[in-house]
């Protein structure tokens, strides 16, 4: 609706309340219809004297106002003639903004957009709003998941209809389905664009990503920057209003249109950057929630923030408190009250930026004032979003999802961080990091897992960063389930949970099959890993935070983005480091391997990402084909390695067996082995008298009785000695006063005890029963 017709301004503002009113919906407030007054009034208070552009092209005094209110909206304006012109010959031309759904919404993208867009409505403009659900994708936005990418952008609509924007003339249009329903307009576009500017031009649009063009970069990051520039041009957009951060990409598309001779050029509009909340920050960050103030942040929350943000006193430069009043308040309010006692001044209320910046520099308004009556303005604004995402059911099942986001994104391999959305964006090194005392306690919890740390400063940073953190074990089923899978595994799992870990299991069934193991035979192969979980269970291992993945499973349900991962770190490595891999199935650099053995450790290495694992926990066997991932991240930049715990491999039973093995029962304790079965195959154990080294009775011992009992007790002429320790055992041992005949009695005693569970489960669970009787039958097989 016009009101221009009406020559009195006060007629024209009062017509205007009143229809604000009368049309208002569930979402709008007192504030924004205050707000929606104060665009009027701009438009209102604008020089109102008719003008000639260089073309001869008569401005009216409307179009001058028109002019002025959408000017407003940028800190930069490209040019000023063309958008005069432009609204002198386009009574409702199409404005383009947009924004990557990444996390939860801050202030900057909040308020600062919905003023922008009510201004440019206000002004007769159609915005269309790109939800760029396919770049957040390709900048590995929330790990690349469009699924949760599509719900941060429901989310994104929800806070701007509930904080009062204007959405009458606002279209929001996802990229990934108007891409695709017109892209044979669309990619021919994109690679007209790509044809025509070199790699260095495009490489200079870097900071739309948040990248410098010195940085190493993908191909995705090149055809975002095309898309990006065709984006304007899809969708006729006559003004292109984005952040400064975006002008290098509009200009790019102006570029274009002189090369292919188009004669409209898209208007250049660029928004202020409003400043993090820390000294330094030129921008608000959702990784960095310190740095920003969220749209649906609680008002102690909002209290808080201010009161930490830098506002050093007098300054006025590089302030983000006093910036807040000055794109915001001021804006938002058209005036700005300090509430402070009469000894410090009394109340003020400003009516300009000007006049708040002569009382700051001049001290006489102080930061704590300053402080208080932002905190103040910004949480009446704040609160219609607040109440929305209280009461309506929709908006607040979306908040509670996308607060369950990590925010990612990495500077090269968008199949790798696409799949590590967990990983905290910390330091490598714990120097300088004060510990608590819980994080401390977790961190001995779980460093006394490994044998090896790769590091221990990463894992206490990461432990005192990230409450849940995530540790990816696994293992091959291949045929019965011996003690050091079994009792190791159950005590190691126990550990990390206990420690707030959530640990992720990792059924390889793929892997066994690419093993040979079992003959490759896949449905034997599942009847193992079933019966793996039956022990664990039975066994003790806490399941509340342990998830059980088929290989399989996970890797068919994601493969577009696992193979390429798979790909890209066989491509990144060269066969000889690959074959110094080859432990890991249990074999040697010398053997004559398949392709499929070649392709395993790639596979295996994929996996730690794929699960967004924190902390590799497997065994010392293994620690090759981690260091391979870690390598990896060196390799693409990524910063958050995940950290290896390598575990001791117990020893056969027998001289100079460096592990227990399933194709030769004599070496290995079976999980399900009878009572009388476990004292046979100890009293013929290898286990000299008075010598510790490579004795596997008293490795059972250290790494199995004592982290399940806390102690070991012996039986020794009738009398018992408990042990509370392993270098007390090692005295005794080596001197003399411990047997091997006592060590190895008390040794069956306690393995017993661990094992009879189980032992009582595979008797009277009818599941537990058969699969064991089928996995006995199978032969071990390589």
């Amino acid at each position: 609706m016009r009101f221009s017709c009406f020559k009195s301004k006060g007629v024209r503002c009062l017509l205007y309340f009143f229809f604000t009113i009368a049309n208002k919906n569930t979402y709008e407030n007192q504030s924004t219809e205050v707000s929606s007054i104060v665009f009027l009034i701009e438009m209102e208070n604008a020089p109102t004297q008719a003008s000639s552009l260089a073309s001869g092209l008569q401005i009216s005094e409307e179009v001058e106002q028109r002019f002025n209110l959408v000017k407003s909206v940028g800190e930069q304006c490209t040019h000023d003639d063309e958008l005069r012109e432009l609204l002198a010959k386009k009574a409702a031309p199409v404005c383009y903004d947009g924004f990557e759904p990444s996390g939860r919404m801050h202030i900057a993208q909040g308020l600062m957009k919905i003023m922008s867009v009510n201004k440019l409505t206000s002004a007769g403009c159609r915005v269309k709003i790109w939800i760029a659900d396919w770049f957040a994708y390709m900048n590995n936005k929330l790990g690349g998941d469009l699924k949760k990418i599509r719900v941060v952008g429901e989310y994104f609509k929800e806070i701007f209809q509930a904080a009062g924007m204007n959405c009458e003339n606002v279209e929001f249009l996802w990229s990934s389905e108007e891409i695709n329903a017109r892209g044979d307009e669309y990619w021919p576009l994109v690679m007209d664009i790509a044809c025509r500017n070199s790699l260095a031009k495009i490489k200079r649009c870097m900071p739309i990503m948040g990248h410098s063009e010195t940085e190493e970069l993908s191909a995705a990051h090149i055809l975002y920057v095309c898309m990006q520039c065709a984006d304007t041009l899809f969708l006729e957009a006559d003004i292109c209003q984005l952040g400064m951060d975006q002008e290098t990409v509009n200009l790019l598309a102006r570029d274009y249109c002189d090369d292919i001779n188009r004669g409209n050029r898209p208007v250049i509009l660029s928004h202020h950057m409003l400043r993090g909340l820390q000294q330094g920050q030129t921008k608000m960050s959702k990784s960095d929630p310190s740095s920003a103030i969220f749209m649906e942040d609680e008002e102690a929350e909002v209290n808080v923030k201010i009161k930490k943000a830098y506002c050093p006193p007098g300054i006025v430069e590089g302030n983000p408190c006093v910036e807040y009043v000055r794109y915001i308040i001021l804006p938002w309010f058209n005036e700005f009250t300090v509430e402070r006692d009469e000894k410090y001044g009394g109340s003020k209320t400003y009516k300009s930026y000007e006049d708040i910046v002569t009382d700051y520099e001049s001290n006489v308004l102080h930061p704590k004032d300053l402080k208080d009556a932002l905190s103040k303005a910004l949480n009446k604004i704040l609160q219609p979003v607040r109440d929305h995402f209280k009461t309506n059911s929709r908006a607040k099942n979306l908040l509670k999802q996308v607060k369950g986001y990590k925010i990612t994104r990495t500077a090269l391999s968008k199949e790798m961080e696409a799949l590590s959305v967990n990983a905290p964006n910390s330091a490598s090194s714990a120097a300088g990091l004060q510990l608590s005392e819980e994080v401390e306690n977790k961190y001995n919890i779980v460093r006394s897992i490994g044998e090896e740390c790769i590091q221990e400063d990463e894992l206490k940073n990461l432990l005192a960063k990230k409450p849940t953190p995530i540790c990816y074990d696994g293992f091959e089923p291949s045929g019965r389930m011996h003690i050091a899978q079994g009792v190791m595994k159950v005590t190691n799992v126990n550990k990390l949970t206990t420690a707030g870990c959530q640990v992720k299991i990792w059924i390889a069934d793929w892997f066994a099959q690419l093993n040979n193991k079992l003959g490759g035979d896949l449905e034997r192969i599942k009847v193992v890993g079933e019966y793996f979980k039956e022990i664990w269970q039975a066994g003790g291992m806490n399941t509340d935070k342990v998830s059980f993945l088929w290989a399989s499973d996970e890797i068919n349900g994601r493969g577009g983005k696992y193979w390429p991962l798979v790909m890209d770190i066989a491509r990144r490595n060269n066969l000889r480091r690959i074959l110094r891999c080859g432990q890991i199935m249990g074999r040697s650099e010398t053997e004559v391997l398949s392709a499929a053995q070649i392709l395993y450790p790639c596979m295996q290495c994929a996996d730690i990402f794929l699960l967004e694992a924190d902390i590799c926990q497997l065994g010392m066997d293994q620690r090759k084909v981690n260091m391979l991932a870690r390598e990896y991240c060196d390799d693409i930049k990524r910063k958050n390695k995940p950290i290896i715990l390598s575990h001791h491999m117990l020893p056969g039973l027998q001289q100079g067996q460096e592990k227990m093995s399933k194709s030769n029962p004599s070496s290995a304790i079976f999980m399900e082995d009878e009572e009388a079965d476990v004292k046979e195959k100890i009293s013929k154990a290898y286990c000299p008298a008075r010598i510790v080294e490579g004795n596997p009775c008293l490795e059972y011992v250290k790494y199995l009785v004592l982290p399940r009992f806390n102690e070991f007790t012996v039986e020794t002429d009738g009398s018992n000695k408990t042990f509370k320790s392993f270098e007390d055992i090692v005295a005794d041992y080596e001197n003399g006063a411990l047997a091997p005949e006592d060590l190895k009695k008390a040794l069956v005693k306690a393995l017993n005890i661990m094992l009879q569970p189980v032992r009582d489960h595979f008797k009277t669970n009818d599941r537990a029963k058969n699969l064991l009787e089928q996995v006995k039958a199978f032969r071990v097989t390589r």
